[in-house]
């Protein structure tokens, strides 16, 4: 039987995070599929727009080997996504663990049969931190983590 995965996310401003979701994905399915949430369903969402839109996002995400195919999600509910795509498993990152979401994600997706599987959220880059940081630089404030002077 070939296991179908589904990675969702973003994948806003892509980075390293992004990245090792989806590599840690490819390795637990046979063929994994990328959701690109749909610039509509994050401002309803998160509140916000992306920076990137769908379309850049949805062709920098097909263009990694190990993404098989990549699906706009136009829908706030991902049952709905499930009946549309197909999946035996849902990828996530471990910081939706033991949160409300995480809790009704788990009971929604158990009750169906589809798997959640966790990952290690990363936690030195996040969109959310990329957004601050462009928003510093366009404000003229400094950016960057402070190092500390080594003393001897």
């Amino acid at each position: 039987m070939t296991v179908i995965g589904y990675a969702p996310g973003a994948y806003d401003l892509f980075h390293v995070g992004h990245l090792n979701i989806l590599r840690h994905a490819a390795q637990h399915c046979d063929r994994l599929i990328a959701g690109v949430v749909s610039d509509e369903m994050l401002l309803l969402t998160k509140g916000r727009a992306p920076v990137i839109p769908l379309a850049e996002r949805m062709e920098i995400v097909s263009n990694l080997r190990f993404v098989d195919a990549v699906h706009a999600e136009v829908v706030p509910d991902k049952i709905d996504t499930w009946r549309e795509v197909g999946f035996d498993v849902i990828f996530k990152g471990d910081d939706w663990r033991g949160t409300p979401k995480g809790d009704a994600l788990e009971r929604d997706f158990g009750a169906v049969g589809v798997r959640v599987h966790y990952f290690p959220y990363t936690m030195h880059t996040s969109s959310t931190m990329l957004r601050r940081a462009l928003a510093a630089i366009e404000a003229g404030e400094p950016v960057g983590r402070k190092v500390r002077a080594l003393t001897s």
